[in-house]
């Protein structure tokens, strides 16, 4: 079955959600106890977003979530420890979050330009805002590791 441009886009932001909780889960040792405690409520939040989001897709354009790509994840995850062994942990971690809502915000922003079920319309907004207010930890977080 092929997919139409909405579909697209929404796949797009459940991937990167999904590949920012499960960066942010796979990470969670290598963070220091004030930054995962910083952290861990935008990420829970984002779970439940994207459970519901999941599930509102599901109804509305007739799409189901893909498997996770863990070839990916093992080589993001590989790097990151690499990176790490040359720079500071916490700021290599941090640094690659960032770059993870990046992606998270280009997804949403490609949804909004299209057409969308009305229902969607709140849950998309509160990913936005989960993501601009995780943005704004995380620079918080990383300034004062300078």
């Amino acid at each position: 079955m092929f997919l139409d441009n909405r579909q697209v886009a929404m796949d797009s932001v459940l991937e990167a959600l999904a590949d920012s909780l499960d960066y942010f889960q796979d990470n969670l040792d290598r963070l220091r106890p004030a930054l995962r405690n910083a952290l861990k409520p935008h990420y829970e939040e984002r779970g439940a977003a994207m459970r519901e989001l999941q599930q509102l897709v599901r109804e509305h354009l007739d799409i189901l979530p893909r498997d996770a790509d863990v070839e990916r994840d093992d080589y993001l995850w590989l790097w990151s420890r690499i990176k790490s062994f040359v720079g500071n942990d916490s700021a290599v971690l941090l640094g690659e979050l960032l770059e993870q809502e990046r992606v998270l915000m280009q997804a949403l922003g490609t949804a909004f330009t299209h057409p969308l079920p009305e229902a969607l319309e709140p849950a998309l907004e509160r990913c936005w805002k989960n993501c601009r207010a995780l943005i704004r930890e995380i620079n918080k977080l990383q300034q004062r590791q300078r």
